[in-house]
This record gives C-alpha cells, sequence and structure tokens, in this order.
C-alpha cells in the first residue's frame, strides 16, 4: 500500500480528516521549497500537494498562475521538482508527496523515465490536469508499475458515467473540484457537494479531497464534516506572494496552522 493509502487509513483510525496543503515548487525561490515542506508538515500537513511549474496551468486561478511564472522565471524545471523531493527525504520518509501539474512536462521527459524518476525521488502521487481518463489507461498502468498513484480531478459538472471510469483508474484518492470555474474563486456551497460526494462514494472506495474555494478555518472545517480530506492552495500561494522578505515561513506556518484547526474541530 501507497504512503497516501497508509496515511488515509491512520486517519481514518483516529476520527480525523487530512489537510492537503498545495504549494508551487520554486515560488519564491529554489531554495525556500524544501523548507518550506518541511514548515508545512511541520504545521499539520497529512500530505503535500506540490505543483510542477507550467507555463499554461489552465485549471489554475490567477494567484497559481503568477506563482508557476515565478517559479519559472527561477529557472524550476520538471527535474528539479524531483530533485527538490527527493532532498525532502533525506529528513522526511512518511508524508506523501503528490506531484500535481500538466502533461507536457511528463510527457517530454518519457512517462517511464519520469516515473522511474519519481519513483526514486519518493514522489507518492501524479496528478495531471489535462489528461482525462479515456486517455489514462496507458499513463496510470506505467505509473502503477511504479508505485505512483494517479489522482484525478471530478467537478461539479461531472457525470455518473464519468465517475465510474476515473474510479476505474484512479489510486490514492480522488480530488473533487468544489466549484465551476479556476483555483481560488467563489466560495462553496457545502450541501451541494454532499450530493455529489454521496454520488461519487457509489461508485468508488477511495477517499475523497475537496478544493478550490477553501481559504480559512470555517471552510475547512464546513468541508472536513462532509469530506476525507480538505485542499488548500491559493489560499497558501497568496500568504507567499504578498509575504514581507525574510517572512514567508511564518505567514505559511500561521495560515496552515489555522486550516488544521479548522479541520480538526470537524471531528470533535
Amino acid at each position: 500500500m501507497s504512503r497516501i493509502g497508509q496515511t488515509f487509513i491512520a486517519l481514518k483510525a483516529h476520527n480525523r480528516k487530512a489537510l492537503i496543503p498545495f504549494m508551487t515548487a520554486g515560488d519564491p525561490g529554489k531554495g525556500l521549497t524544501v523548507p518550506l515542506m518541511h514548515v508545512l508538515v511541520e504545521a499539520g500537513a497529512d500530505i503535500i500537494e506540490l505543483g510542477v511549474p507550467f507555463s499554461d496551468p489552465m485549471a489554475d486561478g490567477p494567484v497559481i498562475q503568477r506563482a508557476s511564472e515565478r517559479a519559472l522565471a527561477n529557472k524550476v524545471r520538471l527535474k528539479d521538482v524531483l530533485a527538490m523531493t527527493a532532498e525532502f527525504r533525506k529528513t522526511n520518509t512518511t508524508t506523501p508527496v503528490v506531484l500535481m501539474g500538466y502533461a507536457n512536462p511528463v510527457e517530454r521527459m518519457g512517462y517511464e523515465t519520469f516515473a522511474r524518476a519519481a519513483q526514486e525521488a519518493g514522489v507518492d502521487g501524479v496528478l495531471t490536469v489535462d489528461i482525462p481518463p479515456e486517455e489514462s489507461a496507458g499513463v496510470s498502468d506505467v505509473f502503477k508499475a511504479h508505485d505512483l498513484d494517479p489522482i484525478f480531478l471530478l467537478s461539479p459538472t461531472t457525470p455518473e458515467s464519468r465517475v465510474e471510469q476515473v474510479a476505474a483508474v484512479a489510486d490514492g484518492f480522488i480530488y473533487y473540484v468544489s466549484l465551476k470555474g479556476v483555483t481560488g474563486s467563489a466560495s462553496i456551497d457545502t450541501g451541494e457537494v454532499a450530493q455529489k460526494l454521496a454520488m461519487i462514494r457509489k461508485h468508488c472506495s477511495l477517499p475523497v479531497g475537496v478544493g478550490f474555494g477553501i481559504r480559512d478555518a470555517a471552510t475547512a472545517e464546513a468541508v472536513a464534516r462532509i469530506a476525507d480530506a480538505v485542499i488548500v492552495g491559493s489560499r497558501i500561494m497568496s500568504e507567499i506572494e504578498t509575504a514581507p522578505e525574510g517572512e514567508c515561513t511564518n505567514r505559511v506556518r500561521h495560515v496552515v496552522a489555522e486550516l488544521r484547526r479548522g479541520v480538526d474541530a470537524a471531528s470533535k
């Protein structure tokens, strides 16, 4: 069983929900990524979602788009993200790391080459936004052969038939996008989300994480009451973007700890 699966089983045994913070590798600088990953864990992260910088991050809102632009300006590429994960693994062998990104960099490296390198670096899962389930069978097989969980997005507009398709190839957890739109937009209707999660769980036994639109402890708590994991990206990246020089680590620690308190309040 992967580290992701083990993490969800351990959390369930203690009636807790997962907190999955997102950060873009290489933002605000190459040298800060690994220290920030450790800060995420210290502040309460159960799984880290590490963004691979890409020039056209279509699912991401302006905050994460700007983070990708800064990381690319810092000359951070896929091989650098793998190296950062390997560095993180030197002192943390338990916290799962999921790479979130787009097909182009992986395809350029070669799926087999990437999967082998990701496994060696200590990556646990891969979420490739623009590889739909219809086109994923061969890719997912390569990932699974190298102990990488293929993770997929579902959305408010996903029909039941497509949920079944995703359930057939996914592993680790399902990422449910709570809003129509990009990251960092609008606010969540937890009633609608709960209805959609009930439908998803009819077809899939994997844990379901909910992301997009979660910005504070209150929304984290509300989502944790209905989901298995709370995924937060834009709020964290906004703190990184606006932090004065030297304050980035403290800002991230504070916001993740706040989100952790919200997630844990749902279990009380």
